[in-house]
């Protein structure tokens, strides 16, 4: 397929020469239909991933990830480490998903979605095209001395580049510490906040290193995702392929010559133009094949369908197939495996929304005392417990009061009532007590309910000691 069976292009990447060397990539400009559409989507994405750390839902940031206060809003949701069982259902989702996801559509999520394709792609090399001029300009100017031009466009670049990163860094960072914290931290000033300025040139750097240089190797070298697709990829995935039967033909690829009739030569469409090779983003010949470093960025595909366009050949030479389609000329069909695996992942999707739905906004926990016994009466019996209760709204809920939802008797909360800040909890004791005769054993489930105003929020089931009841 491709390089007429040879197979030694699998043996390093296309980022490495063969003294081991970083061999740096100079992608063509590409422009096409599906690069227009990959523009929409980036552009699109891009916009949300500005604005979502400064969206609120009902008080609460639309996504804040803060690890140190164990603070987690997704979608405007608060969740704190109790709801870490919605977090273990939420990644198995997304495990399964990305898992059909890819078994379906191969790497698309990364030509498509991924953030670093994106920054990378629509926005760090249009900066570079700007500056420094398409492929072959590129490749001049860093062959060039360092004479007053080069050093005049590498340095706007690299300034250029260093204000991106530091732009991305304060989004990327108000995730962490929240949209109003970092407002509030940039009009205070650096020196107010050293340690968020010291995140913040953390940031930068990282970014600055990751586009600026590093570039494509954090797919083909870091992302664990380019590695796990060769497990999860097999014949019937699409993918951004190569149609090896059209374009090798009998006698392989070959340059196009005016009045030759390439059927009777027995050549494919492929007219060996390159194009696919010089616009691609990670220095592969899609040629040769599926790789772990095609992204699915289909820059290949804009490049081949103008060039067919050009000779007069039909266009989808290269295009989205699965390598089944292009050997046996058969449609995309879904196999054993992946109802298996829709099956799952909608099982686990409603699993995850029933839990979303039934979550409260108020959590309380009522636990007996500890090393303490019952105290009896005459009448009653009275135990003492802890309590903690947890508010997830950003509103306080006052006037706390706890009563008994399944037997009569009394709850004395200590300190009288109580009012729970937003997003906080309190923690008190109160003592219960029953009458004798509402009891019917010696260890009895009770049901509390817990109210803000007189109005039921929440309530919490708990053990109710007593003495040993003689039949």
């Amino acid at each position: 397929m491709g390089v007429q069976g040879k197979e030694t292009f699998r043996d390093s990447i296309g980022t490495i020469n063969d003294d081991g060397k970083r061999n740096f990539i100079y992608p063509k400009k590409p422009k096409g239909r599906l690069y227009k559409y990959r523009g929409y989507v980036s552009y699109l994405l891009i916009a949300f991933l500005f604005s979502a750390p400064f969206i609120k839902i009902n008080g609460n940031q639309f996504l804040l990830f803060n690890l140190m206060d164990r603070k987690f809003n997704i979608f405007g949701f608060p969740f704190w480490p109790q709801d870490f069982y919605l977090l273990v259902i939420s990644m198995l989702t997304s495990i399964v998903f990305i898992i059909l996801f890819t078994v379906v559509f191969g790497r698309i999520f990364c030509g498509w979605i991924c953030p670093q394709t994106i920054f990378l792609e629509m926005i760090f090399r249009k900066v570079e095209y700007f500056i420094e001029g398409d492929r072959s300009k590129q490749m001049r100017l860093d062959r060039m001395p360092w004479n007053k031009e080069k050093i005049f466009k590498k340095g706007i670049k690299w300034i250029v580049f260093f204000l991106l990163s530091l732009l991305i860094a304060n989004v990327f960072l108000a995730y962490f510490i929240g949209g109003d914290t970092l407002i509030a931290h940039i009009t205070d000033g650096p020196f107010a906040h050293v340690g968020t300025f010291v995140k913040l040139l953390a940031f930068t750097s990282v970014f600055y290193f990751v586009f600026a240089w590093f570039r494509e190797q954090a797919c083909i070298i870091v992302c664990p995702y380019g590695r796990l697709q060769g497990v999860l990829l097999d014949d019937k995935s699409i993918n951004v392929a190569y149609d090896f039967v059209r374009g090798e033909g009998e006698n392989g690829r070959k340059k196009i010559r005016n009045n030759e009739d390439r059927d009777d030569l027995g050549h494919g469409d492929c007219i060996d133009c390159k194009q696919c090779v010089q616009v691609c983003p990670t220095g592969i010949d899609i040629r040769n094949g599926i790789q772990m470093e095609c992204v699915n960025c289909t820059a290949c595909i804009d490049a081949c369908d103008e060039i067919m366009e050009q000779v007069g050949f039909e266009k989808g030479l290269v295009r989205y197939a699965s390598e089944e389609e292009i050997v046996k000329k058969e449609k995309f069909k879904f196999n054993v495996r992946l109802i298996v695996y829709s099956g799952i992942l909608t099982v686990l999707m409603g699993v995850l929304v029933t839990m979303l739905f039934i979550r409260t906004d108020v959590e309380a926990k009522i636990h007996h005392l500890p090393g303490q016994t019952f105290q009896s009466t005459a009448t009653t019996i009275k135990n003492v417990y802890t309590f903690k209760l947890i508010n997830k709204t950003t509103h306080e809920i006052d006037k706390i009061d706890i009563r008994l939802e399944t037997h009569k008797g009394e709850v004395i909360l200590v300190g009288g009532h109580y009012t729970v800040p937003k997003q906080g909890l309190i923690e008190g004791t109160l003592f219960i007590e029953i009458n004798r005769t509402d009891l019917s054993s010696s260890k009895e489930k009770i049901t509390l309910g817990i109210y803000s105003n007189n109005v039921l929020i929440e309530t919490s089931t708990t053990n109710f000691m007593g003495p040993v009841l003689m039949n």
